[in-house]
């Protein structure tokens, strides 16, 4: 089994070099990312491992297809870049579905408690031996309304941490869990609701036609002021123009961001030597009340190595049963969940 696999960096090879040669995968790894200028790298592998900024359209799974590649194997949840209804009955594509909600659900707290208690730039003043507390004043968890939209495992994860620290929990989900409401540990409330209830709002959830700019002018206007913005999902649940004005306006009083709508030639690269064309990120960047980290969140040991894992597995699995649970069909959901177990 080889697989050609885009998108690399360096953290990314010992645990998949590691686990490739235990289970018989053979990996060329590419720094380039896969789309319509770099799919002939894809000629003479049985599959693509690939990564959130691949582009895995139409014109790319035809010349997949054309190429004999049978597979695509995401190494992440998500899976809007990839067409999959035109992928449907063409190439297997397998998914991560999780592979450490902690990484995740820890990194957007550890972005909430540095913004509003000002860690970052405590940080930057003391190394100039500048020890006034002038400007640094937050505000305490406890006792504030946190919103979350999304209580998947990452979400779950995140509303456990939100318990500790003594807050009030809403959420929204499309599919509310009746264990996690009948606990008392939430409260599920409609959009609205949470909108104009929450003191700070989490994003925990995929990126689909409904959730596309959730976070948007219309709901900005519903918020409270001050509202404190925290999205580690996917870039576009955010509106991120809607976002900047509502900074502006003092609507949002902070915003903690690890994902942006455009961020695909952008993060993951040492951009430093350039200029910066994307305004509206730069704008975002150069505020005071705004952190910006480059998708940053799932990167923990733990879950480079369940990552790596899951993938090897759901590619041996899939040549050795020409079947993998963790296979997408056309309508976005696993393999297990189609009538036949496959998706064709």
């Amino acid at each position: 089994m080889n697989f050609a696999f885009f998108d690399t960096k360096p953290y990314d090879i010992p645990a998949f070099d590691r686990l490739g040669k235990e289970r018989g995968v053979q990996f060329k790894y590419y720094e380039t990312k896969l789309n319509e200028d770099t799919v002939e790298l894809a000629s003479g592998f049985d599959g693509v491992c690939v990564f959130v900024n691949d582009t895995i359209n139409a014109a790319v799974i035809d010349r997949l297809v054309e190429l004999g590649v049978r597979v695509v194997a995401l190494r992440c949840a998500g899976f809007n870049n990839v067409d999959m209804q035109y992928a449907y009955g063409k190439i297997h594509v397998l998914r991560v579905p999780a592979y450490s909600p902690y990484a995740v659900a820890e990194h957007a707290m550890a972005m909430l408690l540095t913004s509003i208690r000002r860690i970052h730039k405590a940080y930057i003043r003391t190394r100039d031996f500048n020890f006034s507390l002038n400007g640094m004043t937050g505000f305490d968890l406890h006792g504030k309304t946190v919103g979350i939209i999304g209580t998947g495992k990452i979400g779950q994860v995140f509303i456990n941490i939100c318990k500790g620290f003594g807050m009030n929990i809403l959420a929204y989900d499309k599919f509310p869990s009746k264990a996690l409401e009948e606990s008392g540990t939430v409260k599920y409330v409609d959009l609205d609701t949470l909108f104009a209830e929450s003191d700070i709002i989490s994003l925990h959830c995929p990126l689909t036609d409904e959730t596309y700019h959730v976070i948007d002018e219309a709901s900005l206007a519903k918020c409270k002021r001050g509202v404190v913005i925290i999205n580690t999902s996917r870039g576009a649940l955010v509106d991120a123009e809607a976002l900047l004005s509502g900074i502006k306006s003092r609507k949002v009083g902070a915003a903690c961001l690890d994902v942006y709508e455009e961020e695909s030639d952008l993060f993951f690269n040492d951009n430093s030597g350039h200029i910066l064309e994307d305004d509206t990120l730069a704008r975002l960047i150069s505020m005071p009340n705004v952190i910006v980290t480059s998708h940053q969140a799932f990167l923990t040991e733990e879950a480079l190595n369940n990552i790596a894992e899951t993938t090897v597995d759901n590619i041996v699995g899939f040549f050795e049963n020409d079947q993998c649970p963790n296979e997408l069909c056309f309508r976005g959901s696993s393999a297990e969940d189609c009538k036949s177990g496959k998706c064709f």
